[in-house]
Formats: C-alpha cells, sequence, structure tokens
C-alpha cells in the first residue's frame, strides 16, 4: 500500500471515529438517557472547550518529547478508553467529564494527522500542497460513511454509538 492511500486510510478512519457519535449523541441523550436541553448543551460545550486549548498543548508536546505519531496513538487509545467508559455514564455532570476527557485527546488528533500526512507527503517527494486536499476527502467520506451506518442499523438512541 502507497504512502497516499495509507494516508487516505488514516483520514477516513479519523474522521469515521467522530462521525460514529458526534451527530446523533445529542439524540441518544435527550431520548435514551432523559437529559434536558441544556444538559446536552453543556456535554456539547467540552468539544469547544477542548478544541480551544489542546491542539496548542498537544503540538508543543508532540514537538519537544513525542513524535507527532506517537501523540497521535496516545492520543487515540485515550479515545477509545473514555469512549469505552462513556456507554457506561447515565448522568450529565459525568458525562460532561467524560466528553471533555475524550475531547482533549480527539482534538489534538486532527492537527497531528494533518502533520502527519504534510511530513509524509514531502518525504516521499510530494508536493503537501496539492497531494493532501485528496488524503483529506476521506476523512469526509469517513465522516459521512460513520453517519450512515450508525443510521441504517439504528443505533442513533444506543450506546452501541460510541
Amino acid at each position: 500500500m502507497g504512502i497516499a492511500s495509507r494516508l487516505k486510510l488514516m483520514s477516513f478512519l479519523q474522521y469515521f471515529i467522530w462521525g460514529s457519535w458526534l451527530v446523533t449523541l445529542g439524540s441518544y441523550m435527550i431520548n435514551t438517557l432523559h437529559f434536558t436541553g441544556a444538559n446536552v448543551g453543556i456535554v456539547y460545550s467540552s468539544k469547544g472547550l477542548a478544541a480551544i486549548i489542546m491542539p496548542a498543548i498537544m503540538g508543543i508536546v508532540a514537538d519537544k518529547w513525542l513524535r507527532a505519531e506517537r501523540a497521535y496513538m496516545l492520543c487515540h487509545l485515550v479515545c477509545a478508553g473514555v469512549l469505552l467508559y462513556a456507554t457506561t455514564v447515565t448522568d450529565p455532570e459525568t458525562m460532561f467529564w467524560v466528553m471533555l476527557i475524550n475531547a482533549m485527546a480527539y482534538m489534538p488528533t486532527i492537527s497531528l494527522s494533518n502533520s502527519i500526512s504534510y511530513s509524509c507527503l514531502a518525504q516521499s517527494g510530494q508536493d503537501p500542497a496539492t497531494a493532501f486536499p485528496p488524503v483529506r476527502v476521506f476523512g469526509t467520506l469517513g465522516f459521512i460513511v460513520a453517519m450512515w451506518t450508525v443510521s441504517l442499523m439504528g443505533l442513533e438512541l444506543s450506546s452501541a454509538q460510541l
């Protein structure tokens, strides 16, 4: 498998993870867990909080102490564990903290995946400015395929989407 194909797969999976629950989590919390609209809003606010702070912090960590690939892997391992735990959460306060931790681990992976892609493309002799957009398109496809999968399997109101 060539570098472009591997990067397309990475981008696809990066956004497939997010697409599997980002849109339908609100329905799950309201209809299954019986959270209020305010509770759902507070849980979703965790994404914004983490998106403002964590990419810069993880970028510094990746630049000084860890290779980007290792930081990327560690962040996704944390996300996997936290999302697994989120399937057992039934109260809004705990869900906020769980999703905040998830967002703090996930948000840096977006910029890290871009950095990894640019680096790999440059190392393979390709111009990242022209070679990256086709790679990134697969991220959008991953998000869409995940939403379709969750919807077609009827998992919108189930913790299985997490």
